[in-house]
């Protein structure tokens, strides 16, 4: 056993105690807070996420809040996706790219009005690299981090959980769509999405001192529908394919190589950062691309924490960035990011733990 030293640079959520007393068992760190991960039973949790109903702790996705006269142009120099037409009340997933064309980060970008959006974001700092780029190109935004705490029901009886504590409305939300609202006088915005594919909401709090009761609220709703806690589950997300920005991508990653090429627009503005990269990318093709990969070990593999280079023939051809045995294919799976000419159907080697696993090739996703 061991214990994590409070530090200011380390945040508990406002959903901490809950998790405590649900009897979280594990924590990671992301955006310089603590994520539950675990809740000592995985197998339920998984069947929880796939059968029913999950509560999740999320408010590790941090909104960086672009607010003022400039605020939609700032979105969309940072976005390589037309936001020309997004409406309030509308989010839109938006691979962000540096100037190489490598993507830091893939928020959700929803805007609340003309002259304010948030970026929902992954695991990197957002909020300083918007900062610089406003003040660079003299824009009217203030960039901030707001007092907004997401909060996930996941699961096929997500929707029943939600319209229970929210309407009826919640059900003619299209994905990524919100509403802002109360909830027994706490104030909200409830948008149709969430890191699964199992269907969901996530329930943006916007005063983090109301965490537990929001819990306990959804909680109690939740009762009929066999509701429990989970967090983002590492198995059905593999299983999904979806990816995971730091953990699927290095530093050198353009959104073509992940599957994320549909979300680019590259007729975006000239001055949107990254667009020339990536028009230059899409022209020439990338490099790398993302498959599937299905061992041939029988046995649950555990691929440690770090990437696990794959081989064709001894040279070395790409990574296996995820490994998981999977519940309902009964077979270990994972991403390979590995050179273009690589191909479904084609048995390539894994070294994992110094042991070399042969597997095949195969599209995304699993399941």
């Amino acid at each position: 056993m061991f214990s994590i030293t409070p530090s200011a640079r380390l945040r508990p959520s406002p959903f901490f105690e809950a998790t405590l007393a649900e009897g979280v068992t594990a924590f990671t760190t992301y955006n310089h807070m603590l994520m539950p991960t675990a809740y000592g039973d995985p197998a339920a949790e998984y069947w929880r996420l796939i059968e029913g109903v999950s509560q999740w702790d999320v408010a590790v996705e941090r909104q960086v809040q672009l607010r003022g006269p400039d605020a939609a142009r700032l979105a969309q120099i940072l976005a390589p996706r037309d936001l020309s037409r997004q409406q309030a009340g509308q989010g839109k997933y938006v691979p962000l790219c540096d100037h190489r064309g490598v993507l830091i980060n893939d928020p959700i970008c929803l805007k609340l009005a003309d002259d304010l959006f948030w970026l929902s974001i992954a695991d990197s700092n957002i909020w300083f690299w918007a900062s610089s780029i406003a003040a660079e190109r003299g824009l009217r935004v203030e960039v901030s981090e707001p007092d907004v705490s997401p909060m996930a029901l996941q699961g096929p009886r997500a929707e029943d959980v939600v319209a229970a504590v929210c309407g009826e409305w919640v059900r003619s939300l299209k994905y990524f769509w919100f509403r802002e609202t109360t909830i027994d006088g706490i104030p909200v915005v409830v948008q149709r999405s969430g890191w699964s594919k199992q269907g969901g909401f996530e329930i943006y709090l916007r005063q983090g001192s109301e965490g537990n009761r929001l819990w306990a609220i959804f909680k109690e709703a939740g009762r009929p529908y066999g509701i429990g806690p989970g967090g983002p589950n590492w198995c059905e997300r593999v299983e999904s394919g979806l990816i995971s920005y730091g953990g699927d991508t290095d530093g050198g990653t353009n959104p073509f190589e992940v599957r994320m090429g549909r979300y680019l627009d590259l007729e975006v503005p000239d001055d949107t950062i990254g667009i020339t990269a990536l028009r230059r990318i899409a022209a020439e093709g990338p490099r790398r691309h993302t498959l599937g990969m299905i061992l041939d070990a029988g046995d649950p593999v555990s691929p440690g924490f770090l990437w696990n280079p794959i081989f064709r023939e001894g040279r070395k051809v790409g990574d296996l960035t995820n490994c998981i045995f999977s519940y309902r294919l009964r077979k270990n799976i994972g991403f390979a990011l590995i050179d273009r000419d690589c191909a479904i159907g084609e048995r390539l080697q894994a070294s994992i733990g110094g042991v070399m696993q042969t597997g095949t090739l195969t599209d995304l996703p699993f399941i």
